[in-house]
């Protein structure tokens, strides 16, 4: 079903498909989606010309679709690159290289720069009164090892892995109400999967950093998959991998969050090569990657990505002599004078981009503690919005950002088309005389002699913040919001701990507040879910016994007690089940109005600036940006495939 593009009406529903065959009207998101005719010329890296000289690989007009994805950098206002070349980067550690796939962003569909679906490893796609959802493959797109990408890896995902318990189950993003879809092979290249009600959220869970996964390749899984190898061979790699059993054995093999099988095919832009444990990790070219530019040459332009480990307190050093050619993780903005002087002595250019957190350090009082008594208070809405208004922002943001960052609350930023002031400056202006007369309402009692207040049990109302111990930013502002506490009676401590320890430590109700960042996609529009706004998940620090009881099913933790957050809850069940933009668009409303006024978790500022590290001569690299895990899944959407190396000298 070629030249295809299709666009949301208002009630979320696509409208029918509009051919746009080559058609000069047709706008940047067709037009990079969708590729060329048959018979185009194409133009493939020179590193793969022996492979193809010697027989081993086919000529570049063979490894790609017949109509690849097109990403017309013109309209972009990038330029046409070179094949070639190696892009060193830096990590903190082995478990870093799961930033490759998150960077690489082939997704069936993903986010273009306006945040807007568009096919990228699908040639299309068409929804049904928002619950079926029927899926085009680009004909002729293969795998990394040159196998063919058809229906029936959807197939094997489907059948063979999801509807098996012993494999992981079905997901529950996949569940509508306790059911999951009806799902239809309807030929090689066309596949359907369908709901009884409206699941406006299943593309954006595609298009995701970490995606939902529907297909696999079934050929090289099937390996390691008791339906289809022999016991013996099970037995044998079993004992080869150090696992338990062939389950065990399939998700070892099968893991693309972290990309440690070089066996595995792929359909990144680059392949990993290097097995763990190893303190440099190569991914090379996949010579079969379905994009190319608008000239006919096949993407990515760098032939090799190559990752040194290192350790995150080092890395700011190594970027400012030159040891990186691209640093967008491992240097923050308290880094960033280091790395900017460095300008002047390594042929290295440091731009600012813009995070996307709802906060760059956020308070997350744990409402479900273990401590009955500052569980009780932390329900209590006058405590959250005494300690927000306690805080002095600008004092914050001067001293930490420049002045740089904006001062809000914990909520969605100007660049979101759902932002409101409102939502912004509620409980977020400086105002210690109205939290102190706010504390003086709640069960603690005034200021001592030492100028701290009293639990009802006789302890110092002191909190102990913990941090997961990956930023001294955290540490920073934690030490002026201490004196901005103190100031209105309630002293504040802090434990360094990291990320695993931090959120066991909160599931089990033994933190009462954690540092973290705020919301993690400040961006969102109303086609996003609005899952960080309700307890869902167990590592919400805010929540978390509330959130597993939701993941879980009531299985585990506790229903929510308080009033406006079983709405946050109720609200989300509502989203998952709507019809239209509008609704979905009053629902994300209501629930960033109960945030703004119930002050569930304690923001400082947001926009905050990230700094980004480039060698000289890489080109296409944004100078300003979004950056953030959702919704640009770091670099994703820049496209890291479309970045080149130009000529030194």
């Amino acid at each position: 079903m070629p030249g295809v593009c299709h666009s949301p009406d208002r009630g979320g529903a696509m409208k029918g498909p509009v051919l746009t065959r080559r058609k000069a009207t047709a706008m940047l998101a067709c037009a990079t989606a969708f590729g060329p005719q048959a018979g185009r010329g194409f133009t493939g890296a020179a590193m793969l010309d022996e492979r193809v000289a010697a027989g081993e690989l086919p000529p570049v007009e063979m490894r790609l679709p017949v109509e690849p994805r097109v990403i017309d950098l013109d309209a972009l206002g990038r330029s046409a690159g070179q094949h070639g070349g190696t892009l060193r980067v830096l990590i903190g550690g082995q478990r870093d290289i799961r930033y490759m796939p998150i960077n690489g962003y082939a997704r069936l569909v993903g986010y273009d720069l306006q945040l807007n679906l568009v096919a990228d490893i699908l040639s299309a796609w068409e929804v049904h009164e928002g619950r079926s959802f029927t899926l085009h493959l680009r004909k002729g797109h293969r795998w990394s090892d040159g196998h063919p990408f058809t229906a029936e890896d959807f197939r094997y995902c489907w059948q063979d892995v999801i509807l098996r318990d012993d494999l992981g189950g079905m997901p529950p993003e996949m569940r509508l109400e306790g059911q999951g879809p009806d799902f239809e092979l309807l030929d090689d290249l066309t596949l359907r999967y369908s709901w009884p009600a409206p699941l406006p959220d299943f593309l954006p869970l595609l298009a995701a950093p970490s995606p939902l996964r529907i297909c696999m390749p079934a050929h090289y899984m099937k390996g390691f998959h008791a339906s289809y190898a022999s016991p013996d061979r099970l037995d044998a790699l079993i004992r080869a991998e150090r696992v338990d059993d062939w389950q065990a054995l399939h998700q070892k093999m099968s893991r693309i969050t972290r990309p440690e099988n070089p066996d595995l095919p792929t359909l990144d832009p680059w392949r990993p090569r290097t097995r763990p444990p190893a303190q440099q990790f190569v991914f090379e070219r996949n010579p079969f990657f379905h994009r190319v530019d608008q000239k006919g040459r096949q993407l990515p332009y760098v032939d090799r990505v190559v990752m040194n480990v290192s350790t995150y307190d080092i890395i700011p050093a190594k970027v400012a002599t030159g040891e990186s050619d691209l640093q967008a993780f491992g240097i923050d903005f308290s880094d960033y004078t280091l790395v900017k002087e460095a300008e002047s002595r390594f042929p290295i250019k440091v731009d600012l981009w813009t995070r996307t957190q709802g906060s760059r350090v956020a308070l997350l009082p744990n409402m479900t503690c273990a401590d009955p008594v500052w569980s009780a208070l932390f329900r209590d809405v006058r405590l959250r919005r005494a300690l927000s208004i306690a805080i002095d922002r600008t004092e914050i943001n001067k001293a930490l950002f420049f002045g740089l960052a904006r001062e809000s609350a914990n909520t969605v930023m100007p660049e979101s088309p759902l932002y409101r002031e409102e939502y912004a400056r509620a409980w977020a202006q400086y105002d210690p005389d109205q939290a102190n007369a706010l504390l003086d309402q709640t069960l603690l009692s005034k200021p001592r002699m030492d100028g701290l207040r009293r639990l009802p049990d006789g302890r110092v109302a002191g909190i102990l913040a913990e941090t997961a111990g990956e930023s001294t930013v955290e540490t920073d502002v934690l030490e002026l919001v201490a004196g901005h506490f103190h100031a209105v009676g309630i002293a504040l401590w802090t434990r360094v701990s990291q990320r695993d320890l931090l959120r066991s430590r909160s599931m089990a109700g033994q933190t009462s507040m954690a540092v973290w960042m705020g919301l993690d996609n400040a961006v969102p529009t109303a086609e996003m879910p609005p899952y960080e706004l309700a307890p869902t998940t167990d590592d919400q620090h805010q929540w978390p016994r509330w959130g597993v009881h939701y993941s879980s099913k009531g299985a585990q933790g506790i229903a929510p007690e308080l009033p406006e957050v079983q709405e946050l809850v109720a609200l989300v069940r509502r989203w998952r089940l709507s019809r239209s933009h509008d609704e979905r668009t009053e629902i994300w409303h209501r629930m960033l109005a109960i945030h703004a006024d119930q002050v569930f978790t304690i923001g400082t500022v947001n926009g905050a600036k990230q700094p980004v590290a480039r060698h000289a001569r890489l080109q296409n690299v944004p100078e300003t940006g979004l950056i953030g895990f959702q919704p640009t899944s770091l670099l994703g959407i820049y496209m890291p495939d479309t970045f080149w190396q130009k000529d030194e000298g």
